[in-house]
């Protein structure tokens, strides 16, 4: 398995999670909101804020045909060109918001959905690329995307194992070097009951890749609960106002979330550890509250220690309990008083 870097940033399992904060469509049209998002991401301590890079015109068709219609959903009633007209990101926007997460501190990449993305991306020097679940079976896209050596993610929303076998494949043979899957439900919001997270392990095992989670539930619980079994990578849809309108806002953390899963996602990884049967520093202090024999009455040098003379009890200074059968029947070697801890120095 294969660690990567991504600007100056380490994901491996020997890392924290590597946190995604997804902007998407919730700069809701104003590139202002845009970059309070990008500031925001970098308050709660995100690691990068991702963006999507299309046109209405580069990811489907203008058509009101009954298959360009969205029936259900929070879409309901739109045409897929009207959703992507509405949402996209705007081109010329994309350098100043480079430039401002470079100035704010932030790594930013992005989803491009097709070619023309890729190259006006790879003009903007991006770090990286995350190709979106739906373009998960654009293995063209995938190959392209490879070739320019940069690290790359694959949501794999909807894949099944052979499709996300597909997509790796691609990735590789098309030179890509530095590669993560993540392991995705592709509904909006998406139940915690879908997520069966027990397969982020499998997928680690079956691809020997990296492998995170890209989240559509309506809390950081199931994030949270990834990183307990190997997620190196969460990504979260983030907004500056869940009740703001825009496409995604609706299912989508505000500030005060993000930080949450920042925060405890780092918790979680530090808690795994390592496997350690030792004593840890923050027990030293309490040792001495453990069990331990101590002679529950005085004693004469020479009587014989019998049941009644000894008990376990706290503190844990006297021999541990384990003795009391070795030390019944003993003679003691001194006049004992009562809540003297048993040694081995007291005994013969």
């Amino acid at each position: 398995m294969k660690d990567f870097f991504i600007e100056n940033r380490q994901i491996s399992p020997n890392h924290a999670p590597y946190i995604i904060a997804e902007m998407s469509a919730n700069h809701n049209g104003n590139i202002e909101n845009a970059f309070r998002i990008i500031e925001m991401a970098k308050h709660c301590g995100a690691d990068a804020v991702k963006m999507q890079t299309y046109t209405a015109d580069t990811i489907t068709l203008n058509s009101d045909k009954e298959e360009f219609q969205i029936k259900g959903g929070l879409w309901d009633g739109q045409t897929l060109y009207d959703l992507y007209q509405s949402a996209h990101t705007p081109w010329e926007w994309h350098k100043p918001l480079f430039d401002k997460a470079r100035s704010t501190g932030i790594t930013m990449f992005s989803s491009p959905f097709d070619t023309t993305a890729v190259d006006m991306l790879e003009d903007l020097n991006a770090p990286a690329y995350k190709i979106a679940s739906f373009e998960a079976i654009d293995l063209p896209l995938i190959r392209y995307v490879a070739r320019t050596g940069k690290p790359m993610i694959i949501s794999t929303g909807m894949a099944n194992d052979e499709e996300i076998a597909e997509a790796i494949d691609a990735a590789k043979s098309g030179g890509c070097e530095q590669l993560a899957i993540l392991h995705c439900v592709s509904g909006y919001p998406a139940p915690s009951s879908d997520y069966n997270l027990r397969t982020i392990s499998d997928m680690q095992q079956r691809f020997n890749l990296l492998t995170g989670l890209s989240d559509h539930t309506l809390d950081n619980t199931t994030a949270i609960a990834s990183v307990a079994l190997g997620a190196n990578i969460i990504e979260k849809h983030v907004t500056l106002d869940r009740s703001g309108g825009g496409p995604d806002d609706s299912f989508s953390l505000e500030a005060s979330e993000l930080k949450h899963l920042c925060d405890a996602s780092r918790i979680c990884w530090e808690a795994l550890g390592k496997v350690d049967y030792g004593r840890k520093s923050s027990e030293e202090g309490n040792a001495q509250f453990r069990r331990s024999l101590y002679f529950v009455k005085s004693l004469k040098a020479g009587d014989t220690i019998t049941p009644d003379s000894i008990r376990s009890v706290r503190p844990g200074y006297g021999l541990p309990p384990k003795m009391y059968e070795n030390i019944i029947g003993r003679k003691v070697l001194t006049d004992i008083e009562y809540a003297t801890p048993v040694t081995f120095t007291l005994v013969n």
